[in-house]
């Protein structure tokens, strides 16, 4: 959005003196971000206006003439082609050095002094389209340079100075703002730069009516409309609105059109409150605001034609639908060259439904932009007085006939208890009851203190929605003292312990799996899909969420499979690669009332993640390819730590050939599928030369074994020593005995540590029954370091005791 500073003086006067980098920080700081700050006049620079003295025809071009102009400095010769040149007429001068485009269009161009046929230019005479004026002052026909004769300036003043463009314009991101609808105005700015510095503002004293008539508004829908000004008045036509008005109209960014429609444009951008003007005798009987019925018909303004529904709120008079409410008027009620009456329109409408109906016909506008905000009724008691203020200095012969104000829902001011010790621990200062009050009541807030509590009352423009719960208002006494003004303070916290979350940890285990384990590539895929691959992979978009705003016309299908945007992605890497494998882990969408591809029972909630996976290859045969895939499936659980799962073959997926294919089971319960994409759906993909072998679970039904018992041991302090010792066991003794005998509940000796096997061995140097074994001990203290005949006598003791349990005897050598 943008901002005009000399608008904004009309409600605070800001210092001259101000620093405007330091505004723009300090409003960045306290309010919204000021993305930008644009000095108007340097669009402008070594422009001037120029008086024509003589107009004389072009020696060596018919199209082109030579003008003599006074710069104020002197008469400068240009040569010039527009068709309505005359003698005496003040034009706009791009001197050398200006930037400039030609004829509108394409880069902007410095002029330079030139030659055009054969004759000495200084400079350019310019239309309004090539200085950026177009919108301002729009002509009438081709070539038709911006006639200025209306500015009684001298020759040589400034452009900047002659068309009041020694403005600051100020950019302001709108993101920064979307909870704050009271700042979508320039009169809601400089409401909070008079709080930030302390300034007086300057009221809109409310328009009180003085006329009784039968003309009536009747409200249907309170909920969805909670207040409805309208003024019937006559005495008005179309004309041009003054220069002032059109000027700061179009420096904020919106087109100047007529007196009776930039009245409620300008009354918009002043307050952020939307009006609206109906041509009085297209509007039959009175006003109604109700819900649309289904069907009905409505032509906007930009000649849209919508056939309602039932959710959408319309403005309406005895004959049907003359506006879409918060959103656009109608083509019946707009006005028109010979308009005389007007009925005014100041309204407050529920943001909710504003949004919808606006996102529902792609018509966002600067209405409905506010509106969607949620701006409060109180509001339309400014955007009236103003209104009605231009109206009366515009048409001095203005007469109201009629006025109505339906104020149906009230607005409840928010209040909020915050106790001030607990306003002091968050802040990270002690600031003094004084302080706190004044700053809250720079910003219209009502504060009552009584000991430690603080009940506050905010202003009826920051609660609809702002100011909720007491950190709102910590909030604001924090940015209106100054961020900077926090010194940075230590605080302790305690930590309760490592959280340990296995269901995310899995799908973390399962991505490294896939891509480090099977040396796939991992990719992100759109949340939406394309149709042509939701058709052809899953048959139809039936159950599939749709965008009601889609990014392009084919792509309104929200995600509930990750297979069309993984065989989008094959075809689209068909030509770069002849053997890959990708994976993709991420939500998908479900209607509440629709069940999942691989669960026939269950109804799923709005969203789930899923782990889709695809194989493709033009060298690999089939079979090898299936292998592939299955074996990446088989072999997951294991190094995830996952229940493991199995494969049937019960129902065949619609995408899949009809031989090759499984099904995937968690227990009892169908997660996904496996199986080679048919071919007729490859085609239909684009896939033209691949195999492709795709799978799908459903990743939210995947269970990870429970956490092992792990217990913490100091490394050894002391050097451990490895002994290998070779034994003669009977050939049916098992590991695990031997290693019971070591290392069971009496260990062989109070420095062994462990006992591994090492290898066993049959043959000819080993009696019939017998088989030698190999053990690996590990021999140490936790006190000193052993010498060679502790070692020893230690791996005697486990010989001794392995042949008095085992009858295990030490293997010659």
């Amino acid at each position: 959005m943008k901002l005009s500073l000399s608008w904004i003086g009309d409600y605070v006067e800001i210092p001259e003196d101000m620093d405007l980098k330091k505004l723009a920080y300090d409003v960045t700081m306290s309010t919204v971000e000021v993305e930008d700050v644009e000095y108007l006049a340097r669009r402008f620079d070594n422009m001037a206006v120029g008086v024509i003295e003589k107009i004389e025809a072009h020696p060596n071009a018919d199209k082109l003439r030579v003008c003599k102009v006074d710069l104020g400095s002197g008469t400068k010769e240009i040569v010039c082609g527009g068709i309505n040149l005359e003698e005496g007429m003040r034009v706009a001068v791009a001197c050398p050095g200006a930037v400039v485009r030609w004829h509108g269009e394409g880069e902007p161009v410095v002029i330079k002094n030139s030659k055009l046929r054969g004759v000495e230019s200084y400079g350019m005479i310019c239309a309004s389209d090539e200085i950026g004026l177009g919108d301002l002052f729009p002509a009438s026909q081709e070539a038709e340079i911006l006639d200025l004769s209306a500015f009684d300036v001298p020759a040589g003043t400034p452009l900047a100075d002659a068309l009041d463009m020694n403005d600051v314009l100020l950019e302001i991101d709108n993101k920064s703002m979307t909870n704050r609808p009271d700042l979508w105005g320039h009169y809601g700015i400089a409401r909070e730069i008079a709080a930030l510095y302390d300034l007086p503002l300057k009221k809109i004293e409310p328009w009180q009516a003085d006329v009784e008539s039968d003309f009536k508004v009747e409200i249907q829908d309170p909920d969805r409309c909670t207040r409805y000004i309208g003024v019937e008045m006559s005495g008005v036509e179309v004309k041009p609105s003054p220069y002032k008005m059109q000027s700061r109209i179009w420096k904020v960014g919106m087109r100047p059109i007529n007196a009776l429609v930039d009245i409620t444009n300008y009354v918009m951008l002043a307050t952020g409150n939307p009006t609206h003007a109906f041509d009085a005798d297209n509007i039959s009987d009175h006003i109604v605001v109700r819900r649309a019925a289904e069907g009905e018909k409505l032509v906007l303004l930009n000649d849209k034609e919508l056939d309602l529904c039932g959710d959408d709120l319309v403005i309406t008079d005895s004959e049907g639908p003359v506006a879409l409410a918060g959103v656009m008027g109608g083509a019946k009620d707009s006005i028109l060259p010979d308009t005389k009456r007007v009925i005014l329109e100041v309204a407050n409408f529920e943001s909710t439904g504003v949004r919808r109906t606006a996102l529902r016909y792609d018509n966002r506008t600067e209405a409905s932009s506010r509106y969607e905000k949620a701006i409060d009724p109180e509001r339309c008691d400014q955007a009236l007085a103003l209104s009605m203020q231009y109206f009366k200095e515009l048409y001095p012969e203005l007469h109201v006939t009629g006025c109505c104000d339906q104020y149906v829902k009230k607005l409840e001011r928010a209040q909020i208890d915050v106790s001030l010790a607990w306003l002091a621990k968050r802040l990270g200062k002690d600031l003094s009851n004084d302080v706190i009050r004044a700053k809250l009541e720079l910003l219209g807030f009502d504060v009552e203190i009584e000991g430690d509590n603080m009940h506050v009352t905010a202003p009826t423009w920051r609660s609809t929605g702002d100011i909720s719960m007491k950190d709102d208002v910590m909030e604001e006494v924090a940015r209106l003292y100054g961020y900077d003004n926090f010194e940075a303070t230590e605080f302790t916290t305690t930590f309760t312990g490592a959280i340990n979350q296995k269901d995310q940890d899995l799908i973390r285990h399962i991505k490294e799996y896939l891509a480090l384990r099977c040396g796939m590539q991992e990719v992100y895929t759109y949340p939406w899909m394309n149709d042509v691959y939701v058709n052809a992979v899953l048959g139809s978009t039936e159950g599939v969420l749709k965008l009601s705003t889609p990014p392009a016309p084919d792509l309104g299908c929200i995600r509930c499979s990750l297979l069309p945007n993984l065989c989008e992605a094959v075809m689209k890497n068909e030509r770069y690669f002849n053997d890959f494998s990708i994976f993709e882990e991420a939500q998908v969408f479900f209607d509440r009332n629709y069940t999942s591809l691989y669960d026939e029972t269950e109804s799923l909630p709005e969203q789930r993640r899923h782990i889709g996976a695809a194989f493709a290859s033009s060298v690999k045969k089939i079979d090898q390819l299936f292998r592939e895939a299955k074996g990446a499936l088989e072999y997951m659980p294991r190094y995830t730590h996952m229940e493991g799962f199995t494969f049937r073959k019960e129902e065949k997926p619609v995408w899949a050939d009809n031989v090759v294919w499984l099904n995937i089971y968690l227990g009892e319960e169908k997660i996904g599928d496996l199986g080679l994409l048919a071919k007729k759906v490859s085609m239909e993909c684009g896939i033209k030369n691949l195999s492709v072998m795709l799978f799908e679970i459903d990743a939210t039904k995947l269970k990870p074994l429970p956490s092992r018992t792990n217990t913490f041991a100091h490394l050894a302090e002391y050097p451990e020593t490895d002994y290998d010792i070779s034994m003669l066991f009977d050939s049916d003794a098992a590991w695990s005995d031997i290693y019971e005998a070591v290392m069971g509940k009496k260990k062989a000796s109070a420095l062994l540590k462990d006992a591994a096997f090492v290898d066993e061995y049959r043959g000819k140097q080993i009696p019939e029954g017998k088989k030698s074994v190999t053990i690996r001990l590990t021999i140490g203290s936790d006190e000193k370091t052993l010498t060679s005949q502790e070692i020893e006598n230690a791996a005697g003791q486990v010989m001794k005791k392995l042949g008095k349990k085992m009858g295990a005897q030490l293997r010659a050598q």
